[in-house]
């Protein structure tokens, strides 16, 4: 069964790890790799990446992405969000330790910020602005 608009706006506002995919180059699959990402329930969802990984270089190239998210307990649940990229921005320390409280306990947020900060190199921020929804409950397992 589909899950209204404010069920599945709930739902992805919850901290999943998501599954991101965008258009592979030249015909190839798909690029589908997990992330982090942030989304409160009407606005635009975003993510972090590497400025010179291979996800940036190619949501830059297509422009969009689609991220879904799921669950198996206490029904097996997902929503699938796909959209155009509105806005693209040099991460700051302040949106990496955001996303990162958002997964991490409250104890471990400041020195894995630090820890990223020295080893990841430069991020940068991907908004999505959702634009075809796909979702489901498909009951108790």
């Amino acid at each position: 069964m589909a899950l209204t608009r404010d069920e599945r706006e709930k739902f992805l506002a919850e901290p999943h790890i998501g599954a991101l995919a965008v258009a592979g180059p030249d015909g190839h699959a798909p690029l589908t790799l997990p992330i982090w990402y942030q989304y409160a329930p009407g606005g635009d969802l975003w993510v972090m990446t590497g400025t010179d990984s291979k996800k940036a270089r190619l949501i830059e190239e297509a422009g969009r992405f689609s991220l879904m998210v799921d669950r198996l307990d206490p029904t097996i649940r997902y929503v699938s969000v796909e959209g155009p990229v509105v806005r693209t921005e040099k991460a700051t320390v302040e949106q990496l330790r955001e996303i990162t409280a958002r997964y991490l306990p409250a104890d471990k947020v400041e020195s894995y910020v630090e820890f990223a900060t020295e080893n990841h190199g430069e991020n940068s921020v991907f908004h999505l602005r959702p634009e075809r929804w796909y979702s489901g409950d498909l009951g108790a397992v």
